[in-house]
């Protein structure tokens, strides 16, 4: 068994081993699994019953997450993506009133789509057209986007209308989360195998008296005083949006920017996840490319025309895997044991309340050192390489969207080369993707 996993996933090749790669596994499961109930919070906002679509969430990301890591052969989690699921909600369903089964068919539409992208290599053409340059500025500002969703989960951070965001007044629950991210920081700068789990385990211990013994975590717990609860234990799953999308009605024309915003979004979601923790972790093949980049990315096709038939928004890859390639993941056993950990919780979604947003934080904050690595390949001193790559950075964290800061990039890249003369810097697919970026701006203009 030991040597078969070894032979398929090449783990010696890769410099790791099975024990390394389950810690990997179970911390990339531990810092993603809040999405089992925050997806299905954000998707009942359209009428859907939460159980059916978390059990919707659960099957996505078990068979993808394990998809990924057995035919891909990547450390990567996959599961609806967080941004993507707003959108589906509140500006699809919501804003504009389109048929929550019209728009799961154009989820599905969208998948579809992706896949044909994938299987004829256009997407790998696409990650090979992206300048070295923005490859690190996207790895670097995933990192910092990382640790901003990390502050932001704790409620370290937070909105205050002007200056734009600042710190949070510190209180036992604050105490808690700097005690618990500078336990794990120093289990992270002593090496040691397994930390940031250690660190979410023990953040959740000194958690539990909040709103017992002492302090009220209302404020930043939906109501409840108690951080850390007990909501039981089973949960019983719910199959009844499987198959509700409406095919027909969705590819009718007044759908189709519908489709191309998803197609689009979750183009360069996956492809910044899939380039960032890459270049992050030096996965890389021969000719300097992410590795296995056509099978990931066939895979994330697949979650995405998946998530329309099983009732939930695109499947995506996941930027919390870096924590799982920081613990030392390297290979698609990381993903097959992150993938199975989200099964029992078909039954057991309960459970999840156990562990509250302040525990996974420092994981997410610390990972963000780990993703800024590339920021030292960037030529900083060549303003026409440094300016697009700079804005690629700052925009993903400050618009809370990899999209947006990618699309800036690119848009950045191409118009300062132009202007430098330096035509040759600029390839044909990069120029079709700065139309097609523009092309989405338009379609967000309201």
């Amino acid at each position: 068994m030991i040597e078969t996993l070894n032979r398929y996933f090449g783990l010696k090749a890769n410099n790791t081993n099975i024990r390394t790669e389950v810690i990997a596994g179970i911390t990339t499961f531990v810092t993603a699994m809040y999405i089992i109930v925050v997806n299905p919070a954000i998707i009942s906002a359209t009428g859907l019953p939460f159980n059916a679509v978390l059990t919707a969430t659960v099957v996505l990301s078990a068979f993808c997450t394990i998809l990924m890591g057995v035919y891909a052969n990547n450390p990567i989690l996959v599961a609806p993506g967080m941004g993507l699921n707003a959108f589906f909600t509140f500006a699809v369903v919501i804003g504009m009133k389109v048929p929550v089964e019209t728009a799961l068919g154009a989820v599905f539409w969208a998948g579809v789509f992706f896949f044909l992208l994938s299987i004829f290599n256009v997407r790998t053409l696409i990650v090979k057209s992206i300048p070295k340059q923005i490859r690190y500025a996207v790895a670097a500002g995933i990192g910092l986007f990382i640790t901003l969703i990390g502050f932001a989960d704790a409620k370290f951070i937070v909105s205050k209308g002007t200056p734009v965001l600042g710190m949070a007044q510190l209180d036992m629950i604050m105490l808690t989360f700097v005690i618990g991210l500078v336990i794990t920081s120093i289990l992270v700068a002593k090496n040691i195998k397994g930390s940031l789990i250690i660190g979410i385990i023990i953040t959740t211990i000194l958690a539990i008296p909040i709103g017992r013994f002492y302090g009220d975590a209302s404020a930043i717990n939906m109501g409840v005083p108690t951080l850390v609860s007990w909501k039981g234990i089973f949960a019983a799953p719910d199959f009844s949006l499987i198959g509700k999308l409406d095919l027909v009605g969705s590819l009718k024309w007044a759908i189709f920017p519908v489709t191309f915003a998803i197609l689009f979004t979750d183009m360069f979601d996956s492809l910044s996840t899939f380039v960032g923790v890459a270049e992050a972790a030096n996965l890389m093949d021969k000719d300097g490319e992410p590795r296995n980049i056509k099978q990931s990315l066939i895979v994330d096709a697949i979650a995405t025309g998946l998530a329309g038939v099983l009732g939930t928004s695109s499947g995506t890859a996941y930027i919390e895997s870096a924590a799982g390639v920081q613990q030392g993941g390297r290979t698609g056993l990381t993903a097959l044991v992150a993938g199975m950990l989200f099964i029992p919780f078909m039954f057991l979604s309960p459970l999840l309340s156990i562990v509250p947003m302040i525990a996974t934080a420092p994981a997410l904050i610390l990972v963000g050192v780990f993703m800024l690595k590339p920021v030292l390949k960037i030529n900083w001193v060549t303003m026409d390489d440094a300016i697009p790559a700079f804005l690629a950075m700052v925009l993903i964290p400050f618009t809370f969207s990899i999209t947006q800061g990618i699309i800036w990039g690119f848009l950045s890249w191409t118009l300062i080369k132009i202007a430098m003369g330096k035509y040759r810097e600029i390839s044909a697919t990069l120029i079709v993707i700065d139309i097609l970026s523009i092309l989405l701006l338009i379609s967000m203009v309201k």
